[in-house]
């Protein structure tokens, strides 16, 4: 599962194919939605939620709120099933999927952050990462990645910045659980599933604000 862009999607994965998938997207919605789509993925497999053997969610990066709606989903579900949570790097998930469309490297992988911002990563194909992934704004690194394919939502809102703009838009979970089998497969270790937020919450407490106490 993942929540960590825009869109809610929630796979079941075999360990070689994807049996069954859903995927909205809703960016105010991810709590009300996650849910009814892992009920929903299971019905259309025909299987229930005890025969679930592992748990892979995204970590991101993404926006705080809905980051931490798959997260903490992912962590209840592996304490009641009693089964591994795995954590895979939302953007790396992305990429998977652009290579699985056709696309061949190097290219950049850059998601919506708000803020004017994107989320991003560069990579050498579709299975390796070139470094970390970062925020920043479009025009501060359209230079730095110019000629270079761009992939995901942030390419389409910046197209002054980013003018090859491909995709997939959003995280697909069935690109995501297959890049984690194929990982897993490897013997390669995955990530602990803690977010990768990048910044600090939008919300936060105001300073200087005044104090009111009884008298």
């Amino acid at each position: 599962m993942d929540t960590a862009t825009p869109a809610v999607t929630v796979a079941l994965h075999d360990g070689t194919s994807v049996i069954a998938s859903f995927g909205q997207v809703d960016a105010r919605r991810h709590g009300e939605l996650l849910l009814p789509a892992v009920d929903r993925v299971l019905a259309e497999a025909g299987t229930k939620l005890d025969a679930v053997t592992g748990v892979v969610v995204g970590v991101g990066p993404g926006p705080y709120t809905g980051l931490r709606v798959g997260l903490v989903t992912a962590a209840t579900f592996g304490s009641a099933l009693s089964v591994p949570v795995h954590g895979v790097c939302t953007l790396d998930g992305i990429a998977y999927a652009a290579g699985r469309d056709g696309l061949e490297g190097p290219f950049v992988v850059a998601t919506d952050a708000r803020r004017k911002e994107v989320y991003w990563a560069r990579y050498e194909d579709a299975r390796t990462r070139t470094g970390e992934p970062a925020v920043d704004r479009p025009a501060d690194i359209a230079e730095a990645v110019a000629g270079l394919p761009v992939v995901g939502a942030g390419a389409r809102l910046y197209p002054e910045s980013f003018p090859d703009a491909r995709g997939p838009e959003h995280v697909a979970a069935g690109a995501l659980a297959a890049l984690a089998a194929e990982r897993l497969a490897a013997g390669q270790e995955l990530l602990e599933p803690q977010p990768l937020y990048l910044r600090r919450p939008d919300a936060q407490v105001p300073k200087n604000y005044k104090v009111v106490t009884p008298k």
